[in-house]
Order: C-alpha cells, then sequence, then structure tokens
C-alpha cells in the first residue's frame, strides 16, 4: 500500500505547515458526499492514532486512517494552479466515475 506525492504538492504542504506554525503532516481521507458518492478531505494532522498509517515524502507526512486507505491505496497527490485557480488533485487509480463537477467520485 502506498500514497505518493509529487515535488509541487510537497512543497504546498510544507509551506501550509509553516505558516500554520504547529502539525505533523496533513491526513488524507475521503468521506461520503456529492452526486457521485465520496469526495476527498485534505486536513492538518495535529497528532498520529495508533490505527493510522503513515506516509513520508520528502519530509512530508501524509497520515491515513485504515478506514480511507482502502479507497486512497495508489492515489498519488498533486498540486497545481490554472488560472486563478489553484488546490490539491488526487490522482486516483481506484476512481470508476466522477461527478460533473469534480468535487465527488465513486469506486
Amino acid at each position: 500500500m502506498a500514497i505518493t506525492l509529487t515535488d509541487s504538492a510537497a512543497d504546498r504542504i510544507r509551506h501550509f505547515l509553516e505558516q500554520r506554525g504547529k502539525g505533523v503532516g496533513v491526513r488524507l481521507g475521503v468521506r461520503t458526499t456529492g452526486c457521485s458518492g465520496m469526495a476527498y478531505v485534505v486536513e492538518f494532522a495535529d497528532e498520529i492514532e495508533e490505527s493510522d498509517t503513515v506516509f513520508e515524502v520528502d519530509g512530508v507526512k501524509l497520515v491515513v486512517s485504515p478506514k480511507s486507505l482502502v479507497y486512497l491505496d495508489g492515489t498519488e497527490l498533486d498540486f497545481g494552479k490554472e488560472g486563478l485557480n489553484e488546490g490539491f488533485r488526487f490522482n486516483n487509480p481506484n476512481e470508476k466515475a466522477r461527478c460533473g463537477c469534480g468535487e465527488s467520485f465513486s469506486i
């Protein structure tokens, strides 16, 4: 099981953590919502639970709960800018469909 991170995503996460001044990394997850069923979640991680899996890429810790790891295995987290929009992108090989607005997905 693995989750990877592009250089631009690692740089952005490090920047956010430095600005925030605390935290061990970011927590990646999924939640039930939207027209396709699930949405990705990115939050600051202030602590690591015993049941969490931690991936460290370029000095950045990605913290994932066992429930979310099933859906995120093999995912690459990227960060990009397009015009005035910027944000994290999940390149997940497990996705089977994505809603038209791009906010939710199904497996």
